[in-house]
């Protein structure tokens, strides 16, 4: 080490909570953050699991900065994620440092201006997808830097991808064992917002973290309600949600094909609503320009397949909804947590039915993998139904499946801080209870009804049973759903005279429920496992527990389905907060104007910089601002998010609309 960078590295301006301070604007870190960053800038290896929104980022962006200041050189960030790439070196340079990244979007001659900044170590951090980073040529380059001594550090982002039996596996990511072979005392931080037991011991071993301190971050999202209801007329349902609870708001829709991406996008504009549709068979250019105008206008619905989102870090995301049903509660983990990042109130909304359980099902069946891995997607969707059709509180299944038990501090090796995020930070949550319900849930707010559904559970599984046995002279054989519920009703239908069902002992018997109400017995036999629908076209069939529930070996709870209708004034109540779409917190009048004289403002920056607004600052700095009213720079320095570059660009302007 040279004798300045010697120099530097006993400075002041090398210490994490300085960089944090004077970098990001923030005076603390929170959680497992400190001891993260600690660890890497250090040289140590980690694994961390944090939930989106956890600041996940600063874990390795501020280790990079110390690391460079010292004279360690640059930092690698292996992303798969093109726009999340664009959106950290946007904000990275707006505060200061030097970044970049190298991918397919540059030209020959910006690409190579930027391998020029990092041969020559003025980087502190670049970013490049796995299968860049493994070419012979990137790896000859990183080969160089490490034999003069300016590799500071591997970041691999998203590191679940790494692992066949995560929600989003990418052959890739397989070639990153490359960087331990190779580079075995650079240090490396993997990082993911989700992931199993089984995903982190592939990660652990795929990526040769064994000697890796892995800290567990708790996967609680607390400023996040969630709310499930049975499908019907689901459009109807969503457009209510969004009317009633997030009109002029920003909000993403999932949906499972693309077709229903395009019909349920025109439908939302025909109804009013601003939205556009994403999915992986549009045209590269179409995707790029709706994922921009997502991140840089206001009030939004992206209505999407899986293909969106991953990375997005638009913070101000109010709401989460899906139409159909996500395949394991990985996948809704993450999908739902990309609501609410900036820590304000949001909500995770999802609507589903019989058919969701069905498809998911045919699609584990019909897949081309082994048998094993069929085995753990099944239990993987299991516990996603258990999650969707449990009267107790969804906040605790949904901790539970991760292993962290609500109220008490999460499963980790190292530290067992919560992480939450230091974007606008995550509200009031006081340390509950151990075993309570967490109160910002459909079930905590409104406990649904439950009753023994014992004899109708016995006599629909009977009447499965009855199919099987004869088929009404047609020989043994299997209906559906529709078919099932109007012989229990004893609806004299062709197919019932078809097949002489109106003879069966089941015909008539559940005259007593209606087809919504056996519908929803259905669906939550077909969830617990006692029912299967087989087939191209969904025939019923028992399976060996159906035994014990015919037998009367075991009684039934099942959930009475209603549907939760609340208004803006309910959530308002709930939450203690307005619906948002004014400001993210209460504000008087006057610093209600101010906020939105610097929404204003914020808004003409990101247009002439190129940038989403909320790279400039987001809402909760701004609302900050708004409700202290700084008088000077000094003060104007003392609001969390404001860090000396913003200051110094911004600092002036930002006083003089605050005294408009």
């Amino acid at each position: 080490m040279s004798t300045i960078a010697a120099h530097r590295s006993d400075s002041a301006v090398t210490q994490p909570l300085h960089i944090l301070d004077e970098v990001f604007g923030y005076n603390a870190f929170r959680g497992q953050q400190a001891a993260i960053v600690e660890h890497v800038t250090g040289g140590g290896d980690a694994l961390v699991l944090m939930p989106t929104g956890g600041g996940k980022s600063l874990c390795y962006q501020v280790p990079a900065i110390a690391r460079h200041r010292r004279g360690q050189g640059v930092a690698v960030v292996v992303s798969p994620l093109i726009a999340l790439m664009h959106d950290q070196v946007g904000a990275l340079e707006e505060v200061g440092v030097h970044a970049a990244f190298l991918n397919s979007t540059l030209s020959l001659e910006e690409a190579q201006h930027v391998e020029r900044e990092m041969m020559s170590g003025r980087l502190t951090l670049l970013y490049a997808a796995p299968e860049r980073v493994t070419t012979p040529r990137f790896l000859a380059q990183v080969d160089s830097l490490h034999q003069r001594g300016l590799l500071s550090l591997f970041a691999i982002d998203e590191a679940h991808c790494v692992s066949q039996w995560g929600h989003d596996f990418r052959a890739e990511y397989l070639a990153l064992n490359v960087l331990h072979e190779r580079y075995a005392d650079v240090p490396r931080i993997a990082l993911t917002a989700t992931a199993d037991e089984h995903t982190r011991a592939d990660i652990i071993e795929r990526l040769q973290l064994q000697d890796a301190r892995v800290f567990i971050s708790s996967f609680d999202r607390p400023n996040i309600r969630y709310l499930i209801v049975e499908k019907d007329n689901p459009r109807t349902q969503l457009l209510r949600f969004i009317r009633d609870e997030h009109e002029g708001e920003a909000g993403i829709v999932y949906c499972q094909s693309r077709k229903k991406v395009e019909e349920t996008a025109a439908w939302l504009n025909d109804e009013g609503i601003s939205a556009l549709p994403y999915h992986a068979g549009l045209d590269a250019a179409v995707r790029q320009r709706h994922q921009d105008r997502f991140l840089r206008e206001e009030g939004l619905v992206m209505v999407a397949t899986i293909a969106f989102g991953m990375g997005i870090d638009k913070p101000d995301v109010r709401f989460v909804a899906h139409l159909d049903l996500p395949k394991n509660i990985e996948s809704y983990y993450q999908e739902t947590g990309r609501a609410g990042r900036d820590g304000l109130p949001a909500e995770a909304w999802m609507a589903y039915g019989l058919a969701d359980v069905v498809n998911q099902r045919r699609m584990i069946d019909d897949g081309t993998a082994g048998e094993e891995f069929k085995r753990v997607q099944r239990g993987k969707l299991d516990a996603l139904l258990a999650l969707a059709e449990t009267h107790e509180c969804r906040r605790v299944r949904l901790l539970e499946y991760f292993g962290e038990h609500y109220g008490e501090p999460a499963p980790a090796a190292g530290p067992s801080q919560d992480g939450r995020s230091l974007l606008g930070g995550q509200g009031a949550h006081g340390v509950p209870t151990p075993g309570a319900g967490c109160g910002n849930c459909d079930n905590c707010l409104n406990p649904p009804a439950t009753w023994d559904a014992t004899e109708a559970a016995r006599k629909l599984l009977s009447c499965i049973y009855r199919f099987q046995q004869h088929g009404g002279g047609f020989g043994p054989r299997a209906f559906g759903a529709g078919h099932l519920i109007d012989v229990l009703r004893g609806k004299r239908t062709d197919k019932v005279a078809q097949y002489h069902h109106e003879s069966l002992s089941t015909f008539g018997i559940g005259a007593d429920l209606s087809e919504q109400q056996w519908r929803s017995v259905l669906r939550q036999l077909v969830a617990l496992g006692h029912v299967v629908a087989e087939g191209e076209f969904n025939t019923l069939g028992l399976t060996d527990s159906a035994r014990t529930v015919l037998r009367g070996g075991v009684s039934l709870q099942l959930r009475v389905a209603t549907e939760t209708k609340r208004g803006r004034g309910a959530k308002a109540k709930a939450t203690g907060k307005a619906t948002g779409r004014a400001a993210p917190v209460d504000l008087d009048a006057d610093a209600l104007q101010r906020f939105q004289a610097l929404k204003s403002w914020r808004f003409e920056v990101a247009r002439e910089h190129n940038l989403p607004a909320y790279i400039v600052f987001n809402d909760a700095t701004l609302a900050e601002m708004a409700r202290v009213h700084p008088g000077s720079l000094a003060e104007l320095s003392e609001i969390s998010g404001v860090g000396a570059k913003k200051l110094e660009a911004y600092g002036a302007e930002i006083l003089r609309v605050l005294e408009r």
